[in-house]
């Protein structure tokens, strides 16, 4: 597969822009992202000098580089770069270099430039071509939400593109509970192929808002033998659909006249098996009319045909359709998915924090990454299971320290703030119980930290404060290897918790 043929995360369309930049004097930051390719004006001057329809920084008479920080309009894992030089000849960089992070999609400058903020170089310092398209491929298997183009030593860039998968930040755009569009692009929603798109591309089918014009839907030919169009959508994740929405926006004289919806649950990733074997498909909307410039709304006429994972929209006999929306719920195995997918894509660093919000231990953080990608819900914890139970002393006393004592408020020294809020949610029990109780809870755990040497550690969630004192009381015997062992099925159970509330998105 060409990674062209991917999304271009960074899209304007999609909410993609350039945040900030060392140098645009000649030619504005901007540009680099404008839709379609560069022109050329060759009278076209400013006050700065040539006219240029791309990004240019001025002629460096000093040490070092210029660089521009790209936001994607969703985060994702990227497949691959271009960086076009139209038009620059004389005046474009030797060599550029790109690198990219994981952060909050409204990260100000200075926080993308903090020495805290984790960049990855993606692509090593390579060379350009002048007035070309420069194309390079990208192999790292981390999601990121923002790219730092590094040009040597200065120049102009007429346009960036970064070809890859969406993978979205659930926790920052919302849940995934509920009815949504689930063939939105903004939520990983893919067009995976189509008979034809001559005059307008098939991805267009599933970008935010109305198409602006007619150049921005999904467009055939006219076609001038037998048989119909089609496009083929790959949900978000597996769903149950709900309604459907079909606009021909801007379409009016090249319109489809009908149109039919199919659906499959299929697992694979065998393209021409969903292209070809007709068998995978049901009917979800049976042959219906449609109008020039105008939303369909289909919700009645639907078929039940269960959990789906790709429609196929089929146009007759050919024509436009400006946008396709999908609503829909995911069950709780499919939300699940999501999560896994976010977590074996987060860059290292940011990887090994999540983790280390379930599980303090850092043997069992490093045992957790060195098995992604877990691809399912069941792997993640099978995984968390297996490492804990080679985990050493130190390492299960490493994981008890990042608990906060039972009915105690504030963290513990080692806890992240994801950690302390799970913490307190996990002992809400206490904050119901009586004066007295919670006296003798503090009594309790001085007197077991006296005996045992760490912290008194329950799976406190679904419990009240009254049965973790009893429980705390009921241990009290134990010899401090059988305690520690105790403790250490606990802290499982917790992990196991903590894991799931970390993969719901």
């Amino acid at each position: 597969m060409d990674f062209t043929d991917n999304l271009d995360l960074a899209s304007l369309r999609l909410g993609g822009a350039v945040v900030s930049a060392t140098d645009d004097y000649f030619a504005e930051k901007e540009n680099l992202l404008k839709p379609g390719d560069a022109v050329w004006l060759a009278h076209e001057y400013t006050d700065r000098g040539k006219w240029m329809d791309g990004w240019e920084s001025r002629r460096k008479r000093v040490p070092g580089h210029d660089w521009a920080v790209i936001r994607l309009g969703v985060p994702g894992i990227v497949r691959g770069v271009l960086v076009d030089t139209a038009y620059f000849r004389g005046n474009y960089p030797s060599h550029c270099s790109i690198e990219a992070c994981a952060a909050p999609l409204d990260a100000r400058p200075e926080e993308l430039d903090d020495p805290s903020t984790e960049w990855v170089e993606i692509l090593a310092k390579s060379p350009l071509n002048g007035d070309s398209k420069n194309r390079f491929e990208i192999t790292s298997p981390f999601a990121f939400s923002h790219v730092r183009l590094r040009i040597y030593p200065d120049g102009g860039v007429a346009r960036f593109r970064v070809y890859g998968e969406a993978v979205p930040d659930w926790r920052r755009i919302g849940h995934a509970r509920g009815d949504f569009d689930v063939a939105a692009a903004e939520h990983g929603g893919q067009v995976l192929a189509c008979s034809d798109m001559f005059f307008g591309e098939r991805r267009n089918l599933i970008m935010p808002d109305r198409a602006l014009n007619m150049s921005d839907g999904w467009e055939t030919r006219r076609r001038r033998g037998p048989g119909h169009d089609w496009s083929i959508v790959k949900l978000a994740g597996r769903a149950t659909l709900s309604r459907l929405v079909i606009d021909t926006n801007h379409f009016k004289g090249n319109y489809p006249d009908t149109c039919t919806l199919e659906a499959c649950d299929y697992a694979g990733d065998d393209l021409d098996a969903l292209t070809r074997d007709d068998a995978l498909w049901k009917p979800l909307l049976d042959r219906t009319k449609l109008q020039a410039h105008t939303r369909h709304y289909f919700e009645e006429a639907l078929h039940a045909v269960g959990p789906v994972t790709h429609l196929r929209l089929c146009v007759y006999p050919d024509g436009g359709v400006s946008r396709l929306r999908v609503y829909g719920s995911l069950d709780r195995e499919a939300r699940l998915t999501l999560g896994v997918k976010r977590l074996d894509t987060f860059p290292p660093g940011m990887a090994a924090a999540a983790l280390k919000a379930c599980c303090g231990s850092t043997a069992w953080v490093e045992g957790m990454l060195a098995r992604r990608p877990f691809k399912t819900p069941a792997a993640v914890l099978a995984a968390a299971d297996a490492v804990w139970s080679t985990a050493g002393d130190d390492d299960v006393l490493e994981a008890f320290r990042a608990h906060p004592r039972i009915g105690e408020q504030k963290a513990a020294p080692t806890q992240s703030a994801q950690a302390a809020g799970w913490s307190r949610q996990e002992q809400s029990g206490v904050s119901t119980a009586s004066d007295e109780t919670r006296a003798a809870l503090a009594e309790v755990n001085r007197a077991y930290e006296a005996r045992f040497g760490f912290v008194y550690i329950v799976c406190a969630t679904g419990r009240s404060a009254d049965e973790m004192l009893q429980f705390a009381r009921s241990r009290m015997g134990n010899e401090r290897d059988a305690e520690l062992r105790v403790a250490a099925g606990e802290q499982a159970k917790i992990t196991r918790i903590r894991l799931e509330k970390l993969l719901e998105p």
